[in-house]
């Protein structure tokens, strides 16, 4: 089993491509590359965990106080579509963002006490949810796993 833990941030050759990657998107959209885009996907990718709209948006108004909440959220979207993040809704019902690459398929531990989220990948796991759809005749595309419970920290106190 791979464990994740905490995402590091990316590299800045990385997030150079990735941006790149999200003009080309925007200009197949005929939408326009700005500054404020451009700036918050930096942010968004430099910070590289699950982040709100919310979180993200006071993080970037610390330094660029002239880009609002909306364009931020806008941002994200548009980061959504292009494939370069993840939307995720977990139990507390917040939407929050993820950076992504296009080998990055992962699963979820989340703590119901103080929020945390371990990524992880198991095998064995997506071995047998193919050969599950398999047995069913399915052709599945894509699937999400949340296993919600204690972290080490929080557990002896549940």
């Amino acid at each position: 089993m791979k464990v994740f833990g905490k995402r590091t941030s990316e590299g800045s050759r990385q997030i150079t491509q990735k941006k790149e990657k999200l003009k080309n998107f925007l200009k197949e959209k005929g939408l326009k590359s700005t500054r404020q885009r451009d700036l918050i996907a930096s942010e968004f990718l430099k910070i590289g965990e699950h982040i709100t709209a919310e979180e993200l948006y006071r993080e970037i108004n610390k330094k660029y106080s002239d880009i609002g909440y909306t364009t931020v959220y806008r941002t994200l979207k548009l980061l959504n579509k292009s494939g370069l993040a993840a939307e995720r809704v977990f139990a507390d019902n917040l939407t929050r963002y993820e950076p992504l690459s296009a080998e990055d398929h992962h699963d979820h531990l989340i703590c119901m006490k103080c929020g945390s989220i371990t990524e992880f990948q198991e095998l064995k796991i997506e071995r047998l949810q193919d050969r599950v759809a398999e047995e069913f005749g399915f052709l599945a595309v894509s699937h999400k796993m949340e296993l919600y419970g204690y972290c080490n920290k929080c557990k002896d106190n549940a």
